[in-house]
Order: structure tokens, then sequence, then C-alpha cells
């Protein structure tokens, strides 16, 4: 009988993908705080949680099997965020605090996934050796 990852791993498999693409915007974010006329952005989670459970993503054709595979979130599901700040002259819309503190949720979120995802393994590897739980 073969296992079924998708039904054991649940969502948090999909939701690992959809914070690691949210990391990366709010990381550039932090990156171009400094960066006048630099617009901060952000993703809609469910709209990208949605994606990688349908598995929806553009990704680009390789040329060589050297070349990493890249995957480009589809249109629409990174966005500019309302600024929460008046403009300081420089046009740059990015709150670091703000941007940190996205982070760190993000961050804690994508952590909690990874435990779930762990106890799923565990659970399935014990029910390989035929151990009880």
């Amino acid at each position: 009988m073969a296992i079924s990852f998708d039904k054991a791993f649940g969502i948090h498999q999909h939701a690992l993908t959809a914070r690691s693409s949210r990391a990366e915007v709010l990381a550039s974010n932090l990156a171009n705080a400094d960066t006048p006329g630099y617009k901060a952005k952000d993703m809609d989670f469910q709209a990208a949680l949605n994606q990688a459970q349908n598995n929806q993503g553009f990704s680009l054709s390789r040329t060589n099997q050297q070349h990493f595979a890249v995957e480009i979130a589809p249109p629409g599901m990174v966005q500019f965020r309302v600024p929460n700040q008046p403009d300081t002259g420089d046009g740059n819309t990015v709150d670091v605090q703000t941007e940190r503190n996205n982070y760190m949720e993000n961050a804690l979120q994508y952590q909690a996934s990874l435990e779930f995802l762990n106890g799923k393994i565990s659970g399935l590897l014990k029910a390989i050796k035929g151990e009880s739980m």
C-alpha cells in the first residue's frame, strides 16, 4: 500500500512554500529600506497558499540541467503595501519596524509548520517500523 504524502502532510507542506515566498518579499523590503523610491510589498498569504496547494506557479524553463529552477509568483499575489507613515521625501514606503515584525511573525509561523511536519514524519516512521505510538 502506497503512502500519500499529500494526505499525510496536509496543508503544512504548502504553508512552508508560501511562508518561504513571503519571507523573500519581506527581506527584500528590509534590504531596500534606504532605497529612494522603493515601495514596500507584501504577499497575500491565503492566495499564495492556494497557489502552492494547486501547484499553479509559473516556472522558467531551464536551458541547462545545472541551472536552478526558478518559480515566479503569479501576478497579483505580491502587492504594494499601503504605507502607515507619511512620505519622508524620498518616496520610500518601507517602515523598518513593521517589516521586522512581519518577518518575525512569518518566521514563527514557518517554524510552527516545520514542527507539525516533523511530528507527521515521526508518526510515519513509527508506522513504517511497526512501533506503537
